[in-house]
């Protein structure tokens, strides 16, 4: 479907255009001053090292054998890169979509991703928290706090990081506490009365102990989204999505002795908000419910032809406007603790990470978005986790070693009770709430893994890896309905099953420095993803059924160059073959004509494709950055109780074309003052939402656009600035629910526009 604002496609170009005019400008401007000229001509500015650690030891991003996107503190806070969602702009072939508005994010990396939203699912691509993996979807949703780096690693790593890593890995590393003092203090407002406030305070205890505090809150009085109804129903307009977080960290660093540092770490989220609500499109002919309407039938959804089997038809084109009884709670209670340890034993690094998570959270959704309360559940979910890694890394002038062990247990616990005050009466003969669902999962995994970096020559090096991984997860739970349904098929359901999964996963990669300035990597790779159950509301066992682990074998060529001053260029080439890929399925059930959905295998599927990124700085003050993705995916056939689908079909959520792009000019302005303006591009193609490649809930490509401009001292103590985000107010579907076969379709969209203000003092 495309909706109204569809039609303001060229104020795309508009103010993309604008943007880069902007940039041009500030350059004039520089220009204009001789100081200045002779500075630019004088020599190209040069790139900043970059250090990462994605491979649990520092080393330069430009000698990894690997593709791997990294963001700075100064970029995370220049780009307002606050939470999960914003990083897929930031990173070619990269996409993340909240299948519920505000929660339940999930990253998907060169078409590699979770097609799930159970809290009880296992992410493809793991995200890990200062080296403490995430067990669970449900924890990936909280915002970012006074953060170092992040690092986004492409392909299966399924040897240093382990299970559930077949898409990649994101890791989230906070700023951690240093040895001279330093404060922070940054507030901001903005649109949808948004204020926001971060502090951090550095403390040098003495010279062997130092503490860091850190906290955040955000404070957003209106939402995105407007009601023409009450919580009761009763006429009038209200708005839905308020936010109410607090974040607050606390860290201390010792350093005993000479060859030994502990960092002790203690974070905590609440959020008292409101979470967000789909739009309404019918799939019934009005007037006669059960009969599909033509719009539906022709692969597309129009309101103004269509309505749900009790009549109701959304007269709203915004997404963001609609008619919702019922309140819409978000609340999370979260704390997290780990614990660092590394320790230099005669040329031995030991190092121990410990990490306990403790997390809970209510919420309500109107999957149905309608005045009543067809499919609107109440979610309650707790999870728990610990985790504990040991490693030992020792580097030779033969070979780089590292190995270790890892442990882990989690446990999610929850129910969904179903509020429906019509269905029910249609299908389940209960006068009100058709049904409970239950669920309560432990998983244990232990693990052993060696890495070896084995210098063959000067410029040439050999990696190998290998990691054993045994897990067993436990699940128990089902949906209860009311009373006994009068339709054949549709019971009680209740499984309480185990399954245990053995698994070996290897690297083996080539680095060769051709010169000082590039080098050539080849590798192959195989990762595992954990088998699982599906947790959602069912009306048959057979949604039950656990699924099997999926396997990735990764197959990459790249170069990193840097054939000027001032210039990087890296490019890579892929290949996956993807055995039993995890996918979610919904379709119409045959025997009762209800819309199903479970989480299955399918045989197998192909991926491939390219990525490419430059950083350029041809003038003092200048910074270009681009990236651009490309991928082709294809899924084998699959059956599903309503017949086969034909192989052929894509990855979900792997668009074909990705770009990202940024701009950022620096210059004096006068009384020691700087200047700076930023702008970014992204682009991303169209996608299918699922693996039957639905057309109702696609997704059409887009374009959004950012810009920055501030104003500082040159010793940063403070910086004011101002902000805007998606400046076009494009609006793309990012998730949908096909559920057709009960008369309606949701659609779940991105942030509209937003933009303020903010001034920030730094000691």
């Amino acid at each position: 479907m495309r909706i109204a604002r569809e039609g303001r496609r060229p104020m795309d170009l508009v103010v993309g255009a604008s943007i880069l005019a902007l940039i041009a400008a500030g350059g004039a401007r520089a220009e204009d001053d001789p100081a200045h000229a002779a500075t630019h001509a004088a020599t190209q500015a040069v790139v900043d090292e970059v250090v990462v650690t994605a491979f649990k030891r520092e080393e330069r991003l430009q000698t990894v054998g690997a593709t791997i996107t990294a963001l700075s503190a100064q970029s995370l806070r220049a780009s307002r890169v606050a939470g999960l969602t914003d990083l897929s702009s930031y990173a070619p072939n990269v996409d993340i979509k909240e299948t519920v508005p505000g929660a339940l994010p999930t990253v998907t990396m060169r078409g590699i991703g979770l097609d799930d939203f159970s809290t009880t699912s296992s992410p493809a691509a793991g995200v890990y928290i200062d080296e403490v993996p995430l067990s669970s979807p449900g924890l990936m949703s909280g915002d970012f706090l006074d953060l170092a780096r992040i690092e986004a690693l492409k392909g299966p790593q399924g040897t240093l990081y382990g299970r559930n890593t077949t898409a990649g890995a994101l890791n989230i590393i906070s700023a951690k506490p240093e040895k001279d003092f330093a404060a922070l203090a940054k507030v901001g407002y903005g649109a949808y009365r948004a204020f926001d406030a971060e502090g951090m305070i550095n403390l040098p205890l003495s010279d062997t102990a130092q503490l860091r505090l850190s906290a955040k809150t955000i404070q957003q009085a209106r939402g995105y989204w407007t009601s023409t109804l009450q919580e009761d129903g009763t006429p009038g307009e209200r708005d839905i999505g308020s936010r109410d977080v607090w974040l607050g960290r606390v860290q201390l660093a010792l350093q005993p002795i000479q060859a030994l540092s502990i960092n002790l770490k203690v974070e905590g989220q609440r959020s008292r908000s409101e979470i967000g609500v789909p739009q309404h499109f019918g799939a019934f002919t009005p007037g006669a419910p059960f009969a599909p309407c033509a719009p539906v039938l022709a692969g597309h959804v129009d309101n103004s032809q269509c309505a749900d089997a009790f009549g109701y038809r959304n007269i709203h084109k915004s997404p963001y406007r609609g008619d919702w009884a019922g309140a819409f709670p978000y609340s999370v209670d979260q704390i997290n603790a780990t614990s660092l340890i590394q320790y230099d034993l005669g040329g031995f690094d030991l190092t121990s990470v410990t990490g306990y998570i403790n997390f809970a959270r209510f919420y309500h959704i109107d999957v149905d978005a309608t005045p009543r309360q067809q499919f609107d559940y109440l979610e309650n979910e707790a999870v728990r986790q610990f985790t504990q890694e040991f490693r030992v890394g020792k580097d030779t002038a033969v070979v780089d070693l590292l190995g270790g062990a890892f442990v882990s247990w989690d446990h999610v616990l929850g129910d969904n009770t179903n509020l429906s005050d019509q269905w029910p009466l249609v299908l389940f003969g209960a006068a009100s709430g058709s049904g409970k669902t239950t669920y309560n999962q432990t998983t244990r995994s232990a693990a052993l893994y060696a890495n070896g970096t084995w210098h063959l020559r000067d410029d040439l090096d050999l990696i190998t890896g290998v990691r054993y991984t045994g897990e067993e997860r436990h699940y128990a739970g089902g949906t209860r309905f009311i009373t006994p349904s009068p339709l054949v098929g549709v019971s009680n359901t209740f499984i309480d099953d185990k399954i245990h999964d053995h698994n070996v996963t290897w690297k083996l990669g080539l680095n060769w420095r051709i010169d000082p300035r590039t080098m050539v990597y080849g590798s192959a790779a195989r990762g595992v993803k954990s088998g699982g159950f599906f947790s959602g509301f069912s009306n048959n066992n057979a949604q039950l059924l656990p699924y099997r682990p999926e396997t990735l074998t990764a197959y990459e060529l790249g170069a990193k160059t840097q054939p000027a001053s001032g210039l990087t260029l890296n490019g890579a080439l892929f290949y996956y073959d993807y055995s039993d890929p995890q996918t979610f399925v919904r379709y119409t059930d045959p025997a009762t004509s209800l819309s199903v959905q479970k989480v299955g295998n399918v045989d197998s599927a192909k991926a491939y494709g390219a990525e490419f990124d430059a950083s350029w700085r041809p003038l003092t003050g200048l910074t270009l950055n681009a990236g651009l993705g490309l991928l082709h995916t294809k899924l084998s056939s699959f059956s599903t109780a309503a017949g086969t689908i034909p192989a052929g079909n894509r990855l979900p959520n792997a668009p074909k074309v990705t770009f990202n792009g940024s701009a950022r000019y620096e210059w004096a302005l006068f009384n020691g003052l700087t200047a700076a303006l930023q702008g970014e591009a992204h682009y991303a193609g169209a996608v299918f939402k699922e693996a039957a490649n639905d057309p109702l809930i696609a997704a059409d490509s887009y374009w959004l656009f950012n810009a920055r401009a501030t104003v500082a001292r040159p010793d940063d103590h403070w910086e004011l600035a101002v902000w805007g985000k998606n400046l076009t107010d494009k609006l793309y579907e990012v998730q949908g629910n096909n559920l057709s076969s009960l008369g309606l379709i949701d659609k779940n969209y991105n942030t509209p526009r937003t933009y303020g203000v903010e001034l920030t003092y730094r000691y």
